[in-house]
Protein backbone atom coordinates (compact mmCIF):
# COMPACT_ATOMS: atom_id res chain seq x y z
CA UNK A 1 0.00 0.00 0.00
CA UNK A 2 2.85 2.67 0.36
CA UNK A 3 4.81 1.10 -2.94
CA UNK A 4 4.80 5.27 -3.99
CA UNK A 5 7.32 5.44 -1.01
CA UNK A 6 4.78 6.43 1.41
CA UNK A 7 3.57 9.26 -0.43
CA UNK A 8 0.85 6.94 -1.83
CA UNK A 9 -1.37 6.61 0.84
CA UNK A 10 -0.66 9.84 2.19
CA UNK A 11 -1.93 11.98 -0.78
CA UNK A 12 -4.19 9.84 -3.16
CA UNK A 13 -7.39 11.12 -1.25
CA UNK A 14 -6.14 14.43 -0.36
CA UNK A 15 -8.97 16.73 -0.48
CA UNK A 16 -11.53 14.64 -1.18
CA UNK A 17 -14.48 13.37 1.22
CA UNK A 18 -15.17 9.47 1.43
CA UNK A 19 -18.73 8.64 2.70
CA UNK A 20 -18.31 5.06 4.45
CA UNK A 21 -21.87 2.95 4.02
CA UNK A 22 -21.14 -0.10 6.08
CA UNK A 23 -20.81 -0.18 9.70
CA UNK A 24 -18.86 -2.95 9.90
CA UNK A 25 -15.08 -2.45 10.55
CA UNK A 26 -15.95 1.76 9.90
CA UNK A 27 -13.64 3.27 12.17
CA UNK A 28 -10.82 0.99 11.08
CA UNK A 29 -11.40 2.24 7.10
CA UNK A 30 -11.79 6.08 8.38
CA UNK A 31 -8.40 5.72 9.56
CA UNK A 32 -7.23 4.51 6.44
CA UNK A 33 -9.21 7.31 4.76
CA UNK A 34 -7.15 9.72 7.27
CA UNK A 35 -3.66 8.05 6.27
CA UNK A 36 -4.52 8.63 2.42
CA UNK A 37 -5.09 12.61 3.18
CA UNK A 38 -9.22 12.28 2.88
CA UNK A 39 -11.96 12.68 4.73
CA UNK A 40 -14.14 10.15 6.59
CA UNK A 41 -17.90 10.49 6.81
CA UNK A 42 -19.73 7.73 8.75
CA UNK A 43 -22.95 7.23 6.92
CA UNK A 44 -24.40 3.49 7.81
CA UNK A 45 -27.06 2.54 5.13
CA UNK A 46 -27.14 -1.18 6.36
CA UNK A 47 -28.52 -1.18 9.95
CA UNK A 48 -28.02 -4.54 11.84
CA UNK A 49 -28.45 -8.39 10.88
CA UNK A 50 -29.40 -10.63 13.19
CA UNK A 51 -29.76 -14.99 12.83
CA UNK A 52 -33.30 -15.59 12.18
CA UNK A 53 -33.80 -18.83 14.20
CA UNK A 54 -37.38 -19.61 14.29
CA UNK A 55 -37.18 -19.49 10.02
CA UNK A 56 -33.58 -21.16 9.82
CA UNK A 57 -34.92 -23.78 11.57
CA UNK A 58 -38.09 -24.13 9.64
CA UNK A 59 -35.84 -24.08 6.42
CA UNK A 60 -33.91 -27.18 7.65
CA UNK A 61 -36.74 -29.53 8.83
CA UNK A 62 -38.11 -28.61 5.35
CA UNK A 63 -34.97 -29.64 3.16
CA UNK A 64 -35.34 -33.01 5.04
CA UNK A 65 -38.61 -33.38 4.27
CA UNK A 66 -37.97 -32.48 1.05
CA UNK A 67 -34.69 -33.41 -0.18
CA UNK A 68 -33.83 -30.99 -3.16
CA UNK A 69 -31.96 -31.94 -6.59
CA UNK A 70 -29.83 -28.91 -6.31
CA UNK A 71 -28.49 -27.16 -3.24
CA UNK A 72 -27.31 -23.61 -4.35
CA UNK A 73 -25.16 -21.91 -1.31
CA UNK A 74 -24.32 -18.02 -2.22
CA UNK A 75 -22.69 -17.16 0.97
CA UNK A 76 -20.05 -19.15 3.23
CA UNK A 77 -21.40 -17.49 6.85
CA UNK A 78 -24.66 -18.23 5.87
CA UNK A 79 -23.71 -22.22 5.13
CA UNK A 80 -21.79 -21.80 8.13
CA UNK A 81 -25.13 -20.47 9.91
CA UNK A 82 -27.19 -23.51 8.92
CA UNK A 83 -24.59 -26.34 9.70
CA UNK A 84 -24.20 -25.09 13.25
CA UNK A 85 -28.53 -24.69 13.77
CA UNK A 86 -28.29 -27.95 12.30
CA UNK A 87 -25.54 -29.04 14.75
CA UNK A 88 -28.05 -27.19 18.12
CA UNK A 89 -31.20 -28.85 16.52
CA UNK A 90 -29.24 -32.60 16.04
CA UNK A 91 -29.91 -32.95 12.48
CA UNK A 92 -26.59 -31.93 11.35
CA UNK A 93 -25.29 -35.20 10.11
CA UNK A 94 -28.44 -35.62 8.45
CA UNK A 95 -28.86 -32.76 6.83
CA UNK A 96 -25.16 -33.37 5.16
CA UNK A 97 -26.47 -36.24 4.25
CA UNK A 98 -29.38 -34.44 2.04
CA UNK A 99 -26.92 -32.21 0.80
CA UNK A 100 -24.31 -35.12 -0.38
CA UNK A 101 -27.30 -36.63 -2.10
CA UNK A 102 -28.12 -34.09 -4.24
CA UNK A 103 -25.89 -31.55 -7.21
CA UNK A 104 -24.41 -29.00 -5.04
CA UNK A 105 -23.55 -25.44 -6.89
CA UNK A 106 -21.75 -22.29 -5.17
CA UNK A 107 -21.28 -18.80 -5.58
CA UNK A 108 -17.69 -17.49 -4.24
CA UNK A 109 -14.80 -18.65 -3.28
CA UNK A 110 -15.09 -18.34 0.75
CA UNK A 111 -18.42 -20.19 0.54
CA UNK A 112 -16.33 -22.85 -1.74
CA UNK A 113 -13.76 -23.11 1.20
CA UNK A 114 -16.57 -23.50 3.75
CA UNK A 115 -18.20 -26.49 2.15
CA UNK A 116 -15.11 -28.00 1.35
CA UNK A 117 -14.73 -28.17 5.51
CA UNK A 118 -17.46 -30.31 5.59
CA UNK A 119 -16.61 -32.76 3.00
CA UNK A 120 -18.77 -30.96 0.06
CA UNK A 121 -17.42 -30.25 -3.30
CA UNK A 122 -19.89 -27.90 -5.85
CA UNK A 123 -20.18 -29.34 -9.33
CA UNK A 124 -21.50 -25.82 -10.45
CA UNK A 125 -19.94 -22.76 -9.59
CA UNK A 126 -19.24 -18.91 -10.00
CA UNK A 127 -16.50 -18.32 -13.06
CA UNK A 128 -15.45 -14.71 -10.95
CA UNK A 129 -17.70 -14.30 -7.69
CA UNK A 130 -20.38 -13.02 -9.54
CA UNK A 131 -23.89 -14.06 -9.25
CA UNK A 132 -24.04 -13.44 -13.17
CA UNK A 133 -20.87 -15.88 -12.99
CA UNK A 134 -22.63 -18.41 -11.48
CA UNK A 135 -25.58 -18.75 -13.79
CA UNK A 136 -23.29 -19.22 -16.66
CA UNK A 137 -21.79 -21.85 -14.62
CA UNK A 138 -25.54 -23.48 -14.81
CA UNK A 139 -26.51 -22.97 -18.25
CA UNK A 140 -25.39 -26.39 -19.18
CA UNK A 141 -26.91 -27.90 -16.85
CA UNK A 142 -31.20 -29.12 -17.16
CA UNK A 143 -32.91 -27.66 -14.22
CA UNK A 144 -36.45 -28.38 -15.86
CA UNK A 145 -38.89 -29.99 -12.96
CA UNK A 146 -35.49 -29.92 -10.58
CA UNK A 147 -36.27 -28.67 -6.69
CA UNK A 148 -33.39 -26.34 -5.69
CA UNK A 149 -32.85 -25.21 -2.51
CA UNK A 150 -31.42 -21.46 -2.46
CA UNK A 151 -29.37 -20.31 0.25
CA UNK A 152 -28.62 -16.67 0.57
CA UNK A 153 -27.73 -14.40 3.11
CA UNK A 154 -30.11 -11.98 4.65
CA UNK A 155 -31.44 -10.98 1.20
CA UNK A 156 -33.75 -12.30 -1.89
CA UNK A 157 -32.01 -12.56 -5.65
CA UNK A 158 -34.29 -11.35 -7.66
CA UNK A 159 -32.10 -12.03 -10.96
CA UNK A 160 -31.21 -15.78 -9.84
CA UNK A 161 -34.81 -16.72 -8.53
CA UNK A 162 -35.90 -15.66 -11.52
CA UNK A 163 -33.49 -17.28 -13.98
CA UNK A 164 -33.92 -20.62 -11.87
CA UNK A 165 -37.45 -20.37 -12.21
CA UNK A 166 -37.74 -19.25 -16.10
CA UNK A 167 -35.65 -22.57 -16.74
CA UNK A 168 -38.08 -24.69 -14.94
CA UNK A 169 -36.47 -24.96 -11.27
CA UNK A 170 -38.94 -25.02 -8.29
CA UNK A 171 -37.03 -22.71 -5.92
CA UNK A 172 -37.14 -22.26 -1.71
CA UNK A 173 -35.05 -19.91 -0.75
CA UNK A 174 -33.59 -19.76 2.48
CA UNK A 175 -32.38 -16.76 4.53
CA UNK A 176 -30.67 -17.33 7.74
CA UNK A 177 -30.18 -13.56 8.45
CA UNK A 178 -32.21 -11.02 8.71
CA UNK A 179 -31.26 -7.19 7.48
CA UNK A 180 -32.95 -4.61 10.00
CA UNK A 181 -33.43 -1.52 7.72
CA UNK A 182 -30.85 1.69 8.99
CA UNK A 183 -32.38 4.98 10.15
CA UNK A 184 -34.54 7.03 7.49
CA UNK A 185 -32.74 9.97 8.67
CA UNK A 186 -29.12 8.59 7.58
CA UNK A 187 -30.31 7.61 4.54
CA UNK A 188 -31.84 10.83 3.42
CA UNK A 189 -28.68 12.79 4.51
CA UNK A 190 -26.61 10.27 2.62
CA UNK A 191 -28.95 10.83 -0.57
CA UNK A 192 -29.02 14.42 -0.22
CA UNK A 193 -25.03 14.14 0.24
CA UNK A 194 -24.44 12.15 -2.92
CA UNK A 195 -27.14 14.01 -5.29
CA UNK A 196 -25.49 17.62 -4.21
CA UNK A 197 -22.28 15.77 -4.83
CA UNK A 198 -21.27 16.84 -1.20
CA UNK A 199 -19.31 13.41 -1.01
CA UNK A 200 -16.76 12.58 -3.74
CA UNK A 201 -17.12 8.94 -3.24
CA UNK A 202 -18.97 6.46 -1.62
CA UNK A 203 -17.68 3.18 0.08
CA UNK A 204 -20.60 0.03 -0.08
CA UNK A 205 -19.28 -3.10 1.25
CA UNK A 206 -22.65 -5.01 1.16
CA UNK A 207 -25.09 -5.18 -1.55
CA UNK A 208 -27.91 -4.15 1.21
CA UNK A 209 -26.60 -1.12 1.57
CA UNK A 210 -27.42 0.05 -1.55
CA UNK A 211 -30.40 -1.27 -1.88
CA UNK A 212 -31.67 0.20 1.53
CA UNK A 213 -30.56 3.44 -0.24
CA UNK A 214 -32.21 2.93 -3.56
CA UNK A 215 -35.79 1.61 -1.81
CA UNK A 216 -35.42 5.29 0.39
CA UNK A 217 -35.01 7.10 -2.76
CA UNK A 218 -37.58 6.23 -4.27
CA UNK A 219 -40.08 6.48 -2.05
CA UNK A 220 -38.74 10.46 -2.08
CA UNK A 221 -39.06 10.27 -6.06
CA UNK A 222 -35.33 10.62 -6.22
CA UNK A 223 -33.73 7.82 -7.31
CA UNK A 224 -33.06 8.95 -10.87
CA UNK A 225 -31.13 11.52 -9.56
CA UNK A 226 -29.24 9.21 -7.24
CA UNK A 227 -27.89 7.15 -10.21
CA UNK A 228 -27.23 10.60 -12.42
CA UNK A 229 -25.22 11.27 -9.21
CA UNK A 230 -23.57 8.12 -9.24
CA UNK A 231 -22.70 8.38 -12.95
CA UNK A 232 -21.51 11.92 -12.77
CA UNK A 233 -19.52 13.43 -10.37
CA UNK A 234 -19.37 11.03 -7.03
CA UNK A 235 -17.85 7.32 -7.50
CA UNK A 236 -19.06 4.07 -6.51
CA UNK A 237 -16.71 1.99 -4.74
CA UNK A 238 -17.83 -1.87 -3.66
CA UNK A 239 -15.78 -4.39 -1.52
CA UNK A 240 -16.18 -7.10 -3.74
CA UNK A 241 -17.78 -8.24 -7.77
CA UNK A 242 -21.45 -9.27 -5.33
CA UNK A 243 -21.72 -5.88 -3.76
CA UNK A 244 -20.61 -4.56 -7.46
CA UNK A 245 -23.67 -6.19 -9.26
CA UNK A 246 -25.82 -5.24 -7.08
CA UNK A 247 -25.76 -1.35 -7.85
CA UNK A 248 -25.01 -1.99 -11.74
CA UNK A 249 -28.52 -3.79 -11.63
CA UNK A 250 -29.89 -0.67 -10.76
CA UNK A 251 -28.13 1.22 -13.89
CA UNK A 252 -25.53 3.08 -11.32
CA UNK A 253 -21.34 2.91 -13.01
CA UNK A 254 -18.98 0.96 -10.39
CA UNK A 255 -15.88 2.48 -10.99
CA UNK A 256 -13.82 0.92 -8.12
CA UNK A 257 -13.95 -2.61 -7.33
CA UNK A 258 -11.12 -4.15 -6.10
CA UNK A 259 -9.36 -7.79 -7.09
CA UNK A 260 -9.02 -9.00 -3.41
CA UNK A 261 -12.36 -8.57 -1.71
CA UNK A 262 -10.90 -7.24 1.28
CA UNK A 263 -11.98 -3.57 2.66
CA UNK A 264 -8.44 -1.94 2.92
CA UNK A 265 -8.37 -3.05 -0.66
CA UNK A 266 -10.84 -1.19 -1.63
CA UNK A 267 -9.69 1.66 -0.28
CA UNK A 268 -5.95 1.28 -1.72
CA UNK A 269 -8.12 1.10 -5.73
CA UNK A 270 -10.20 4.62 -4.60
CA UNK A 271 -7.33 6.08 -4.05
CA UNK A 272 -5.53 4.87 -7.05
CA UNK A 273 -8.50 5.91 -9.10
CA UNK A 274 -8.16 9.62 -7.60
CA UNK A 275 -4.45 9.90 -8.18
CA UNK A 276 -4.86 8.42 -11.92
CA UNK A 277 -8.31 10.96 -12.66
CA UNK A 278 -6.67 14.04 -11.05
CA UNK A 279 -3.46 13.74 -13.51
CA UNK A 280 -6.06 14.14 -16.37
CA UNK A 281 -7.58 17.54 -15.41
Amino acid sequence: MESMGGEFMAETMKGKVIALAGPRKAEDMAKLVIKMGGTPVLRPAQGTVFLDHESLSDSIKLWLSEPPAWNVFTTGIGFEAIMSAAEQMGLKDRLLEVIKGASIAARGYKTVNALKKHGLSPIVRDDDGSTAGLIRSFKSHDLSGKRVMLQLHGESAPVLVSWLEENGAEVTSILPYKHIPPEEQELERLMNEIIAAKVDAVAFTSAPQFRFLSEFARKQDKFEELVQAFNGRVIAAAVGKVTAQGLREEGVDVKVVPEEERMGSMMVELGRYFARTDQLL
